[in-house]
């Protein structure tokens, strides 16, 4: 069937922007996507009920199944959710969790000291921001509701953490791609002054939402810094509502968890360091057989095939979680562990399918398009970067993507960037990474946040809705940043001004 073409028209926002505000005004993620992707299908075929039945399932099947054969990229993430759900409800069902728990409350014995070893872990396992977000739930989750921490604010140390890590870390699957698609942009150009990985590298200083979010969110740790609807979250924590119980149960979330018998580091930290371990050697040997010629780490990050490296690390991680269940005589505790684990996923899972389903249909809306059509060549060529981070953060928060408004959004500022001024390439280019970045994390249909709610057992629309200040704050203090840089074609002058801003801001708090 033949699809209306939105790209040119305000329509291509509708569906976007209907996920959106109904998920703010009836705190229902799901139901807000489901509307969505309705009027979204319905827009693309011209109000023909028939057709838009028949494009909907054609859009949900090839969720799973693609050109004759399953969609190995879905599926393995969906799989690795189950996995580390299963893995985790072991974990807690064999007493393990509580008993890390036991051991840590004698040695983490601040409310600080157990939100800083979030933010450290965070930043530690940067290898892929799904991984993040789950295993440092996973690890942290036991420490930080012994101390009353709210689990919207577990969530916002994984989500501001997870992302802006891995986008700064050329060894990452993001660093991976990036480079990926900046090479891209080189070849096409015949341009040769730099190589992708040294432009990579020197865009991190440049890539201001990315630095001031890690700064804002160990901050907030150590300092405590807590406003907005975060402070009524923190509030109700403290007398013991770690969440809204109102909006049921959140993604990952298990019940009648035993208590802990003694305290035990090795029960825990064993599996998941095993999970760590399994994930890394399996990114860089699945990287290795796709790496032609010489090898090395980066090329290996760079041909991965991160779903399945996450499913094999998974694996291993069960595999080590499963033998040390057995050691304990809890196998009684299995059956009950599987079937409890791949439930507690399931609201995470059926999130999940929605926001990709409704990624596709923004695809074929061309909101990308639409929305990269609106910087005009009258701006001054200095002011671009400031330009791209807004339109990306617009087009990353509308999708709910980061790695689709790279893909959109870099060759856009590289052609700008080469036909206006080659000087500004880089700061163009990273500024569409620190706009990504910021939309992803105001978005309530990113697969990022929806992992990050999961990780930290959050009902999602909690934790849009208490990171939203933050991410704005930082958005603020990386536009003055930009602007600097505009005026003085300083990145030390900018950054200094922008850290300088959120630093005064962060201590009259």
């Amino acid at each position: 069937m033949e699809l209306q073409d939105l790209s040119h028209s305000f329509l291509s926002l509708i569906a976007p922007l209907i996920a959106v505000a109904l998920a703010i005004a009836t705190r229902k993620v799901v139901l807000s996507l489901g509307v969505a992707i309705l009027c979204g299908a319905i827009l693309l075929t011209d109000f023909n009920v028939m057709h838009s039945a028949s494009y909907l399932f054609d859009k949900v099947l090839a969720l799973f199944w693609a050109d004759g054969a399953i969609n190995s990229w879905n599926t393995n993430i969906l799989l690795f959710l189950v996995i580390l759900g299963v893995i985790t409800s072991l974990l807690t069902y064999s007493g393990a969790t509580s008993s890390f728990a036991l051991w840590a409350e004698k040695r983490v014995k601040t409310s600080k000291r157990a939100k800083v070893l979030t933010v450290l872990l965070g930043v530690f396992i940067f290898i892929d921001d799904y991984f993040n977000s789950l295993a440092v739930g996973s690890i942290c989750r036991p420490i930080t509701d012994n101390y009353k921490i709210s689990r919207a604010k577990l969530a916002y140390l994984l989500d501001s953490t997870a992302a802006p890590m891995c986008v700064l870390m050329p060894i990452s699957s993001w660093g991976a791609y990036i480079i990926t698609v900046i090479g891209g942009i080189m070849v096409a150009q015949n341009y040769t002054e730099i190589s992708p990985l040294m432009a990579f590298v020197e865009m991190i200083p440049m890539n201001f939402y990315a630095i001031f979010a890690l700064i804002l969110v160990f901050l907030t740790a150590y300092w405590g810094i807590t406003f907005g609807p975060m402070k009524g979250e923190e509030e109700k924590a403290q007398q013991g509502q770690l969440f809204d119980p109102k909006l049921g149960t959140p993604p990952g979330y298990l019940e009648d968890i035993p208590e802990a018998k003694q305290e035990s580091l090795f029960g825990l930290l064993v599996p998941i360091c095993a999970l760590i371990l399994g994930t890394m050697f399996s990114f860089i040997y699945l990287g290795a057989e796709n790496t032609e010629g010489a090898f090395s780490i980066l090329k290996a990050f760079e041909n991965t095939d991160v779903a399945l490296a996450l499913v094999y690390g998974g694996l291993f991680g069960l595999l080590v979680t499963l033998i040390a269940v057995l050691k304990l005589q809890a196998s009684h505790i299995i059956g009950k562990s599987f079937k409890a684990g791949c439930m507690s996923m399931l609201p995470a899972l059926i999130i999940l399918t929605f926001a990709w389903t409704i990624a596709a249909i923004i695809g074929d809306s061309k909101t990308g398009i639409y929305l990269s059509s609106m910087v005009s060549d009258a701006i001054d060529v200095s002011y671009l970067p400031v330009l791209l981070f807004i339109l990306s953060g617009i087009m990353a928060f509308a999708t709910g993507t980061s790695w689709g408004t790279f893909g959109i959004m870099l060759p856009i500022a590289g052609d700008m960037a080469f036909a206006s001024e080659v000087g500004l390439l880089l700061p163009m280019m990273a500024s569409v990474l620190a706009g990504s970045v910021f939309g992803d994390h105001c978005s309530p249909i990113s697969d990022t946040t929806i992992l990050s709610s999961t990780g930290a057992n959050c009902h999602h629309i909690s934790h849009i809705t208490t990171q939203l200040p933050y991410a704005l704050l930082t958005a603020v203090f990386t536009v003055v940043s930009y602007l600097v840089l505009a005026m003085t074609s300083s990145v030390t002058l900018a950054l200094v001004v922008g850290l300088g801003g959120l630093l005064a801001w962060a201590k009259w708090q």
